[in-house]
């Protein structure tokens, strides 16, 4: 808190000296004491608006773990808008990251148990050693993925993105499935949403104490998280909280969340599942409920819920109608997103996709009227195994036709840039087993390790993939920094205002390298997508 300038400015010196020796006196961890590898123990010793924290200095730089941004979301503050974290004493230790939120088991690394903590609002920050110095570095906020009912921030470690681009990177939690997306009536929806523009809320606030610029805000995630990302854009409510935004495999289903009267439908259906039947009395009752019952009852589908103060219209509208945040956007996917879903339907379980099975895999996945247009754009002869012409539909209609059909809607509102991560040969993604006989290629969460160590693993890199890595980085990087995506003796990315429809594919250099290319709708049979759509 601030001295009042009223003070004799002797008077106000005095009572700061007091204020520090009384710091210095607080216990500490006990591994926190002595000089950090970069230069004294101060380096690693901040002061946020709720108290101090001490993190630690790593090769990258330095990072502080597992910050309270809010209150635990426990007791009568479930299903409530998250409120600010509390004050403490002391000197906080940040050496280790915060709990998981409440979710279910799950197929990534470190998901093989259940977590039904509710006291996870934490954030994770990693700061670069120019962050020390006086200019202020940008920030960018990364929210997971994870299909909206599990994941945590911990899930990419970003410090050698973070040195190398000279940024910030902020990681964080929020409440995920019925924790985070319940909407009954009494109650506002829209938890998770509302907890990541508290964490943005909470940078604002402090992150300039860790060297960040709180005007140079960029958020950014994958998969659920580039969705979040859609959300928003789209939310009156997060305007202000971040000056730029990257969607990396979000736009499927076109980044559309329930109708309000879908969301309360799903979830009076929970509410009825635990014996909390009377809607009006519904909330009370499943806040007595322990997490592990609301966990075992709750559906593996989640949504934003659209028709409400946060997020008055689906971002598709928002997007077409101009009423989204008018901040320069970075939109993509991947090449060959649907192969891991198709591992995980047919080869993880043992259950091979065979030729004569392949037709009703294929009207099983996308219903009767539009199979034979699927089963003619994508036949059998085009394709090494059954299983990969089911993963080039699949990825197509969820991931790849809906990021090329939101760039031009993202237009409307302001500067978009799209690319496509297309490098086949991408070391496997961490979660995905590597004594498999299966080709993963470019498939979803892919580009996570060329900007990020997923889990907290660094791939194994060939001289090519190292290269992509370091000019990926460097896109990425100067967008965060403000400028058009772009990476030294590299094609730019195309802005789809100048250049409607042209995408920059991400390449080795022995195929064929970093390239734009307006092919891209034809390649990922993207009339078809839009038939189906329409029907």
């Amino acid at each position: 808190m601030p001295l009042p300038a009223i003070l004799p400015r002797r008077v106000r010196r005095t009572l700061l000296l007091l204020a520090v020796a009384a710091t210095a006196l607080a216990p500490l961890p006990a591994h926190a004491g002595g000089a950090d590898r970069h230069g004294g123990s101060s380096a690693t010793l901040v002061r946020t608006d709720n108290g101090w924290v001490r993190g630690e200095s790593t090769d990258e730089g330095r990072q502080f773990l597992g910050i309270p941004y809010a209150q635990a979301p426990t007791g009568d503050l479930r299903w409530r808008a998250p409120r600010p974290a509390q004050d403490w004493r002391g000197v906080r230790d940040a050496t280790e990251y915060g709990d998981y939120c409440a979710q279910n088991t799950y197929w990534a690394p470190g998901f093989e148990e259940r977590h039904t903590t509710e006291d996870c609002l934490d954030v994770n920050v990693y700061t670069p050693p120019t962050a020390r110095n006086a200019a202020r570095l940008p920030v960018m906020v990364w929210i997971h993925g994870g299909g909206n009912v599990g994941g945590a921030g911990r899930d990419i470690v970003p410090d050698e993105f973070a040195r190398r681009t000279g940024t910030v990177v902020v990681t964080l939690n929020y409440r995920l499935g019925a924790m985070g997306f319940l909407t009954l009536p009494g109650t506002t929806g829209n938890f998770a949403l509302l907890d990541q523009q508290q964490a943005l809320r909470w940078v604002r606030s402090n992150i300039d104490r860790f060297g960040g610029d709180p005007g140079r805000v960029t958020i950014a995630g994958e998969s659920a998280g580039g969705s979040a990302v859609c959300a928003q854009l789209a939310s009156p409510s997060a305007r202000g909280l971040f000056r730029a935004a990257i969607i990396q495999s979000g736009a499927f289903g076109d980044c559309a969340g329930r109708t309000r009267d879908e969301a309360e439908a799903q979830s009076l259906a929970l509410a009825e599942r635990l014996g909390c039947a009377d809607p009006a009395s519904a909330a009370a009752c499943l806040r007595a409920k322990p997490a592990g019952e609301i966990l075992d009852a709750q559906s593996r589908d989640w949504r934003y819920t659209v028709g409400g103060r946060e997020l008055p219209l689906q971002p598709a509208e928002a997007f077409a109608s101009g009423r989204a945040a008018p901040v320069p956007v970075m939109n993509g996917a991947n090449s060959d997103e649907g192969l891991v879903f198709a591992y995980d339907t047919f080869d993880r379980w043992g259950r091979t996709l065979t030729a004569d099975a392949y037709p009703a895999a294929v009207t099983a996945a996308f219903g009767e009227e539009t199979a034979a247009e699927v089963l003619a754009a994508y036949p059998l002869s085009a394709y090494e195994r059954p299983a990969y012409a089911y993963a080039a539909a699949v990825g197509d209609q969820l991931f790849a036709c809906p990021a090329l059909r939101l760039d031009p809607l993202l237009a409307e509102r302001g500067r978009v840039y799209a690319y496509e991560f297309a490098d086949r040969t991408s070391p496997l993604f961490a979660s995905l087993p590597d004594d498999a006989d299966f080709d993963f290629g470019a498939t979803h969460a892919a580009e996570l390790n060329y900007l990020f160590k997923p889990y907290g693993r660094a791939p194994e890199f060939t001289a090519e993939q190292r290269a992509l890595s370091a000019q990926m980085t460097a896109y990425w990087g100067s967008f965060v920094h403000g400028s058009p995506p772009r990476a030294p003796r590299q094609a730019a990315m195309p802005e789809q205002g100048a250049h409607p429809g042209q995408v920059l594919q991400l390449r080795t250099a022995s195929a064929g390298g970093n390239a734009v290319t307006g092919t891209l709708p034809e390649a990922h049979h993207c009339d078809v997508w839009e038939a189906a759509a329409d029907r």
